[in-house]
């Protein structure tokens, strides 16, 4: 596995240290900024490229503007994935698909679910599982199949459905219901599925059976928004 450099900005220090930790377990690079400047500043220092750029929109006064700003300091590309709970609206939801973030991720995710929620994001070739448009996704999914329910992370999302990081997968065909918030949604998306594919190194892919018309617009609007 290639080492990345990735840079955690958020304002709370129990978030970085809890994120830097889980990178540092998987042998990869980080750097921690607490504020915008120190942000700014890590993104342009090319002694150590940033490979990819974990974002409190809560850093700056217009959050959207700040993750151009970062960008341009770093003179590169670097895809920006935004921590879930920074996001104050579906409108600022609508301005980040514009400016082509890269996704989004829990802050509050237990540290073992961090790096699976990230690494659509590091890795980005190793999960291109669809044709039709996925958008890396990291935020809390829970699910039920028959009796058992269960808790984990998203891996993306797309119109048809989603994949769900668990070491635990149910086998193809299992009927599921699942229920997640999209960043900067007002409510849950609920919808049943069953399970398109399994594989324990990775997580298990839902495909949507049943679905509200309202759910599913929200769904097409966020992938649409994102491509």
């Amino acid at each position: 596995m290639s080492v990345k450099t990735i840079l955690v900005a958020h304002r709370f220090t129990t978030i970085r240290e809890r994120f830097a930790a889980a990178l540092a377990d998987a042998r990869h690079a980080y750097v921690m900024a607490e504020s915008g400047e120190a942000a700014l500043s890590a993104a342009a220092d090319i002694s150590k490229p940033v490979s990819l750029a974990l974002v409190d929109l809560g850093l700056a006064a217009d959050g959207v503007t700040f993750v151009r700003a970062l960008r341009e300091s770093s003179g590169r590309p670097i895809p920006v994935v935004i921590f879930s709970g920074t996001v104050a609206s579906a409108a600022q939801v609508a301005q980040l698909s514009a400016i082509n973030v890269a996704g989004y991720v829990n802050e509050h995710a237990a540290t073992t679910q961090i790096l699976p929620a990230l690494a659509p994001h590091l890795f980005p070739d190793s999960y291109n599982r669809r044709a039709s448009p996925r958008i890396a996704l990291g935020v809390p999914v829970s699910y039920r199949a028959g009796q058992t329910i269960a808790g984990a992370v998203t891996l993306d999302v797309g119109k048809g459905g989603l994949a769900i990081r668990t070491m635990n997968p149910f086998p193809p065909g299992t009927t599921i219901q699942v229920k997640f918030r999209l960043p900067g949604g007002q409510a849950d998306i609920d919808a049943v599925g069953r399970v398109a594919w399994s594989d324990r190194k990775v997580g298990m892919g839902v495909q949507f059976d049943r679905i509200s018309s309202a759910d599913q617009d929200a769904v097409d609007k966020f992938v649409d928004g994102h491509r």
